[in-house]
């Protein structure tokens, strides 16, 4: 198939490689930014641009990976040439493309991404939906041509997939920040707690959260966790946030079954 790439970060990255990898063509890449779009273009043997009116109007589809608030402005634009058409966000729904074009869908790759680090893309699910059951097709068959893991979603449910990814990545990194912090002011290494990072991430695996939940809080440990808001004295939004997710933890219910 030939693909034009419409976005230069993270995820037009991956899927730029992985398209390439699976045969077909990147026809262009285009970004406002004239480097970052050469640089990807150049790793994929496409034509850079930064202005969509220098779209090549002979592609097969094009692949938003742009900014939520930038979808809609791009599709309009991408409107007047009547090809299939996909956007790459897990919280926008179908219907920002809908507004501008029929032949639309939603191409959403559920892994983070950073540019710096390879990862196999046949392991990463993709997310599919499509403005009807030819286009889903049609869609479903490229994704299957660079992943093994492929789910047909609507956009409702990945909206809360979405909200899901968030919780299970994006705020547990932003508590490893946290950690690094506090350790740092004490001269500890972060590598200390790497292995108990990786431990609590395999845990998940093969059970639910809830079944291997440990910790003060889910003792009711009352002593330690004064200690632990003791120590974030000097840091107010800390000891919040603590207690915040403590209460969380002490109110959490258990599920009756064991694994998943």
């Amino acid at each position: 198939m030939r693909i034009t790439l419409v976005g230069s970060g993270n995820v037009a990255t991956h899927l730029a490689a992985a398209f390439k990898n699976a045969g077909h063509s990147i026809m262009q890449v285009y970004s406002r930014d004239m480097q970052n779009a050469a640089l990807l273009a150049y790793h994929v043997k496409a034509d850079a641009i930064d202005d969509l009116q220098n779209i090549n109007p002979d592609t097969d589809l094009f692949v938003i990976a742009v900014k939520d608030d930038a979808i809609g402005p791009v599709a309009e634009q991408l409107a007047i040439y009547k090809k299939l058409m996909v956007h790459t966000s897990g919280a926008a729904d179908l219907f920002t493309l809908l507004a501008f074009a029929d032949n639309v869908g939603v191409f959403y790759p559920l892994q983070t991404f950073s540019k710096t680090k390879e990862l196999d893309f046949r392991n990463t699910p993709l997310c599919i939906e499509g403005n009807g059951d030819e286009i889903t097709k049609q869609l479903q068959e490229l994704a299957q041509t660079i992943s093994n893991k492929v789910y047909l979603i609507d956009s409702p449910k990945r909206k809360t997939l979405h909200l899901a990814a968030v919780f299970a990545c994006n705020f547990p990194n932003y508590l490893y920040n946290i950690a690094q912090q506090l350790l740092a002011k004490q001269g500890i290494d972060f590598e200390l707690i790497s292995p108990l990072i990786q431990e609590t991430a395999e845990k998940v695996q093969f059970n639910l959260p809830a079944n291997v939940q440990t910790g003060p809080a889910i003792r009711n440990d009352e002593t330690t966790m004064a200690e632990h808001i003791k120590l974030l004295q000097d840091e107010p939004h800390l000891q919040h946030l603590y207690e915040l997710l403590s209460q969380g933890i002490i109110k959490m219910e258990t599920p009756q079954r064991g694994d998943k």
